[in-house]
Order: structure tokens, then sequence, then C-alpha cells
């Protein structure tokens, strides 16, 4: 069987991506793993908010194996995929104004926690006001975005702002206005977006850079075991116990 030129094109738009990332973004991902590490040690707790498809790198650090048991997701109901009918319920609720902060109001998110907010293009009221009610509130916010979109596009909040405007760190993905890596001649549409490839990266090499952090200082970081190999239960029931007070997931 021949291979396909558009899939290899894609992979190497990702690495591409990736390698961007990786050199360009190094000292921004130490930052967000410091910090997620100064808060874990200080007893505070850890959110992950992301709508629609940003909400899937945001669920990727929540409850996984090979993850830290603390991180926990931060959703609204309607927003987190696509399994609410109609799916384009998702995108209009992006642009609710006052949405996020009756989220905020009744979560368990104190002053001194970290939100991670993921949004693509950083434009939405939603991930918008997540991080600017989340500022005020007193929690450290790091947003995963496209810097991108803040030069090419308009914000859809009120305020004229972007996600970018209202984080204590960011976290650039490179990905282009658009989120389609290639074209093709007989295809009149640009296709295959990169962005949860990319997105999801930088997510895990953040939470890698927070275990590296804690190490440092001769702290243990709270890291789930895959179920499926031996003794994996039992770790993570000690985990899970353990560090129960900051953990919502199980609630």
């Amino acid at each position: 069987m021949s291979e396909s030129k558009l899939a290899g094109q894609f992979f190497d738009a990702a690495i591409g991506l990736l390698q961007r990332v990786r050199d360009e973004e190094a000292g921004n991902v130490a930052a967000a793993g410091t910090a997620i590490a100064d808060t874990v040690a200080a007893g505070g707790r850890l959110f992950a908010f992301g709508a629609g498809h940003s909400s899937l790198a945001a669920q990727d650090v929540v409850y996984r194996a090979g993850g830290l048991a603390l991180m926990n997701l931060l959703a609204v109901p309607g927003t987190v995929g696509v399994d609410v009918t109609p799916a384009t319920l998702g995108s209009a609720l992006e642009r609710v104004n006052g949405l996020a902060g009756a989220v905020l109001d009744s979560s368990p998110a104190k002053p001194g926690d970290v939100l991670v907010v993921v949004s693509l293009s950083g434009r939405n009221s939603l991930p918008v006001e997540m991080a600017m009610n989340a500022h005020a509130l007193g929690l450290k916010v790091i947003g995963v975005t496209s810097l991108a979109y803040t030069e090419g596009t308009k914000s859809r909040h009120v305020s004229g702002t972007f996600l970018r405007d209202h984080c204590d760190i960011v976290l650039d993905s490179k990905i282009a206005i658009g989120d389609a890596e290639l074209t093709h001649e007989a295809i009149p549409a640009p296709f295959a977006p990169a962005s949860t490839v990319v997105t999801s990266a930088l997510m895990q090499a953040m939470m890698a850079a927070a275990a590296e952090s804690l190490a440092e200082r001769g702290i243990e970081p709270p890291l789930l075991r895959s179920g499926n190999v031996d003794g994996g239960h039992e770790w993570n029931g000690r985990v899970l116990t353990e560090y129960g007070d900051r953990i919502f997931f199980r609630h």
C-alpha cells in the first residue's frame, strides 16, 4: 500500500510546531511548572479549563496515568465536548458574558490556587472572563493559547482584550489562525488541524516541569499510575486518599 503524501505532510507540520514550542517556549513552560509546584508545595489546588476542542488538552491532564493527581477540571456545562446536542451550542456558550463568573463562584477554587486556561484563539468571552475573574479572585492564571490570533483577529469580549492579557504566564502554541496545516488544489478548504497535538504537548511538558520542580525540593510529586499495571490501583488509592482534600473529580 502506498503512503499518503498529505498524511506525511501533516506529521512534518506537527513535528515542526512541536520543535518550535520546545525551543521558543522553554522558559515559559519552566515558569508554569514552577508556579504549579509552588502551589502544590503550599497546599493549594490545581484547575484546568478549556471549551470546545480546547477542552481536550485540559482534560488530558486530569485523572490520568502519569499525571498529577491534584489537577481538577473546571467544567462549564455545555462547553466540555461535542457530546452536547446540538454541538454548536458549545460555540455559542463561549460567547456568553457572565458565565465564567458564575462557574468560578460555585467552584472550590480559592486564592493561591492555579488555574490553567486553554483557548486556541483566546478571543471569546468565556476564556477571557474566566482568566479575568480568576485573577481578581487571587488565583495564579496560566494561559495556553496562540498569540497569532491576538495579532490577526479581534476580541469578542466587550473589553477588547484577549486571554493573554489576564494571565500571569502565557504559553504560545504557535498555531496559525484557522488551525489548519494543509491545503490542496483539489480541496477547497484548508484542513488537518494541529492545535490538539501541540497544546496537549505543552500541557504535558508543563506538568513534567512541575514534577521536576517538586522533586528538586525533595517533595514527591503526587502522581497517578496506570490502573492497567500491577499495583496501580493500590498506588492510586493511596495518593487519592492522601490528597483527597484537594481532589474534586471524585465527588
